[in-house]
């Protein structure tokens, strides 16, 4: 059934243009009482998304990205770390950069930042929040995938999702060094 739901899911991630042929979210209920939103870039709000759900966050947040360069999201998470709530964050190892990156942002404020450096690619866009909802896609967290790139992005409100996601970043966060 879980499969199914799924399946439906990215089946049921439509493409909606608006008048100015620009793509935005639409909000999706599925069979079984399952509900998801879906954005797609360029221009879909995205990235919006993003930092309403961080936003909304009381307990966790699990970020794993293959590409963090948003200043904006950062900003997010380093808001959410500051209110109480834990953030950590799992990168790709490609991610080390010299200078005022998200990443050493996110470090200096506290925030566990760690990098995965045992696959060729971790090539995942995850956030995993509060146990109960995977916000998941192509899409990376930057401004070219915002306002350049086709992307798209959903926001899966699944205890049963994010436990499965929670697992694999834990998994992943062993293995991985500290930023």
């Amino acid at each position: 059934m879980k499969k199914q739901v799924i399946i439906t899911c990215l089946f049921l991630t439509l493409v909606f243009p608006t008048s100015s042929g620009q793509l935005y979210a639409a909000p999706l209920s599925l069979s079984g009482g399952f509900s998801a939103q879906v954005y797609f870039s360029p221009a879909g709000g995205a990235t919006g998304a993003i930092i309403r759900q961080i936003g909304q966050a009381r307990s966790e947040i699990l970020v794993m990205a293959y590409a963090f360069r948003s200043q904006a999201i950062a900003q997010a998470l380093i808001a959410a770390h500051q209110s109480g709530v834990k953030v950590e964050i799992l990168m790709d190892k490609s991610e080390r950069q010299e200078g005022f990156t998200p990443a050493t942002m996110a470090a200096n404020a506290g925030i566990p930042v760690w990098l995965d450096g045992r696959h060729a690619a971790m090539n995942n866009r995850t956030i995993i929040i509060d146990h109960k909802i995977v916000v998941t896609g192509s899409f990376n967290f930057n401004l070219a995938s915002e306002e350049m790139n086709a992307e798209n992005l959903l926001v899966l409100p699944s205890a049963e999702l994010a436990k499965a996601y929670r697992e694999n970043w834990l998994m992943h966060q062993k293995h991985s060094e500290k930023y």
